[in-house]
């Protein structure tokens, strides 16, 4: 296993719709915060949209990943088939061997029929890239829906990107039952950390993040049952931190988050 850094540790660095800020983190920034970190892994999520780069722009990341020492995995929304050979392409360019990849899109939500008609079609393009695709948890189906899925395209192209928080959400699943379900899949492992309070006024509750290794989150149990899974998959920290009075004071929080985070993961993922 190796740690890595994800967009979505730094999404409000990035840019939160309704909460924009100028100088918004780019992936060479995000590569640069890596390497401050010490990390050698990072993943340019759909925040940071690669298809909306220009060929420079996308040398200066492969550039600045190759002078840092730093692999680079991308991820993306959407599973047209004109668009996942495009990521295709990128990942090519960018010397990716991963690609996350989010079904579902503000207009087209895929039936699992459909997903595993277009993973098999495009499985042997997978493999000819040198890419491995993983289709992650992120709310809407189940646990057990996308193992299923996963079993249909029985492909070593494609597994799933397994997240330990989004399952909340949609498909009201918890870690516990998504590691155990979805683990024997995984190819990347999107771990972020979360706590649960009740309301004030006690009537419902709140999911909110917390940094990694604060929350409720078991994360040495997370890996341990990778590892006891045979899955060896890069560990890419995500966050989930609530937004403060304004953007930059939110912005440091992450920071802080991130910093707070790392120091706990490299106690249980030394590279």
């Amino acid at each position: 296993m190796r740690l890595g850094l994800g967009s979505y540790a730094c999404a409000w660095a990035v840019g939160v719709p309704g909460y924009q800020h100028p100088g918004g983190l780019d992936g060479a920034g995000l590569i640069d915060l890596a390497r401050e970190l010490g990390v050698r892994v990072v993943q340019i999520d759909d925040n940071i949209p690669i298809e909306q780069q220009s060929s420079e722009q996308i040398q200066r990341i492969g550039r600045a990943a190759t002078d840092a020492g730093i692999e680079i995995e991308l991820g993306t929304r959407g599973v047209a088939l004109s668009h996942l050979r495009n990521f295709l392409q990128f990942s090519r360019q960018l010397d990716s061997h991963l690609l996350r990849v989010v079904v579902d899109t503000a207009t087209h939500q895929p039936s699992p029929g459909e997903i595993v008609e277009t993973m098999k079609l495009l499985a042997p393009e997978i493999i000819d890239a040198g890419v491995v695709l993983g289709i992650e948890n992120h709310g809407r189906l189940e646990a057990s829906v996308l193992a299923e899925i996963v079993d249909r395209i029985s492909s070593p192209a494609v597994g799933i990107c397994l997240d330990t928080t989004n399952s909340f959400g949609g498909a009201l699943e918890g870690p516990g039952w998504v590691v155990q379900t979805l683990g024997p899949y995984a190819v990347n492992l999107h771990l972020k950390d979360f706590i649960i309070r009740r309301e004030p006024h006690m009537m419902g509750f709140r999911i909110a993040g917390a940094p990694v290794g604060q929350g409720l989150l078991d994360v040495p149990w997370v890996l341990d049952q990778l590892r006891r899974f045979r899955r060896d998959v890069n560990v890419i920290l995500e966050l989930w931190p609530p937004p403060e009075p304004d953007v930059a004071a939110t912005i440091a929080k992450e920071s802080l988050w991130r910093a707070s985070s790392v120091r706990y993961l490299r106690t249980l993922i030394p590279d």
